[in-house]
């Protein structure tokens, strides 16, 4: 998001605790202002003079929701909610929050739009209803929120993620010659690559108010709901010398959702996915040649975000509040 931020000429300062400043993939962050602060820890001052905020840290997926999910509400939904209401008394007049289709759980196979009831199945789907239902009370004529709900991401980046369910595919893929699938693989997921959904925040903030003010957006298009056996069939097809294989348990997935993004595309169609996954399958396995990849990597403590936190914690660099641990700051790289 950073670089096509600087791109559009905007000027950005970030904001992060920094959990995984051991764990950049590739070439690196493109360097910015950053504030090196927990979010709990959000005060007046570090808000005042912008014009925007975009809300994204979090405990980001369903593993490490599940570790503490105390924390999760903490992190995730208190937090939100906090940043929300000092940026308003700020006076930040757009507020952006990353929110999930996640909302949306045990979806079923209909179709679901931003009317459809939540129904979420993990701490990490509470967090994000919640955030969104109170934030959403904070509207005014000086403060409008949006909630930009993602499908699950997928793609490369400075941080990337193998635990999203393409991501996870190919680097299965490309380590192991196997496209390892943990499910049954019928489950219905929508995704969206990781550029196109900072695509959707760029056309929120540059959106004529009235369009965007108090608005949840699906953020994807609808041709890409795919079931996830579907996605295995594309890494095969993608990644050479590669073979589909079942988790031994392989079951049902209780996250099962199928996304209606109409409303995105009409209400702001200055929002141009260019992604598919099949484009990004390729991209990705042209980055895991790139880096050489291994399977002990993207399933070990480098890059596995609950792995990395673990390891975190039992060197004794964070505690387990998930702050870290001053004496022990100056041994981060």
């Amino acid at each position: 998001m950073v670089p096509l931020l600087l791109e559009k000429k905007y000027d950005v300062v970030g904001l992060d605790t920094d959990l995984y400043a051991r764990s950049t993939f590739g070439e690196g962050i493109v360097e910015i202002p950053e504030l090196k602060k927990d979010v709990r820890d959000v005060e007046l001052q570090d808000l005042e003079g912008f014009e925007a905020v975009l809300h994204l840290a979090g405990l980001s997926n369903d593993p490490l929701g599940n570790l503490n999910p105390n924390l999760t509400e903490e992190i995730n939904y208190l937090a939100s909610v906090k940043i929300a209401k000092l940026a308003k008394q700020a006076g930040v007049s757009r507020f952006i929050f990353s929110s999930s289709c996640s909302n949306y759980g045990a979806g079923g196979e209909d179709w679901l739009n931003e009317e459809s009831d939540f129904n979420p199945v993990t701490p990490y789907g509470v967090s994000k209803v919640r955030s969104e239902q109170e934030i959403s009370k904070l509207a005014d004529d000086n403060f409008s929120p949006t909630f930009l709900r993602n499908a699950t991401a997928y793609g490369v980046s400075p941080r990337i993620r193998f635990d999203l369910v393409l991501n996870n595919l190919a680097a299965w893929a490309f380590t192991k010659g196997l496209v390892y699938i943990k499910s049954d693989g019928t489950p219905w997921r929508p995704i969206v690559h990781i550029e196109d959904i900072s695509r959707a925040f760029i056309a929120v903030l540059e959106a004529p108010r009235e369009l965007i003010h108090n608005e949840a957006f699906n953020v994807g298009r609808n041709e890409d709901n795919y079931r996830i056996r579907d996605l295995a069939e594309i890494v095969q097809e993608t990644v050479p010398n590669c073979r589909i294989e079942y988790a031994a348990d392989a079951g049902p997935d209780k996250r099962c959702y199928r996304v209606d993004c109409s409303k995105i595309a009409k209400v702001l169609p200055d929002f141009q996915p260019q992604w598919d996954a099949r484009k990004g399958a390729a991209e990705l396995y042209e980055a895991y040649q790139k880096v050489g990849l291994t399977l002990e990597e993207f399933e070990g403590t480098r890059y596995q975000r609950i792995a990395h936190i673990k390891y975190l914690i039992s060197n004794e660099l964070l505690d387990g509040e998930l702050r870290w641990r001053t004496e022990k700051l100056t041994t981060v790289e």
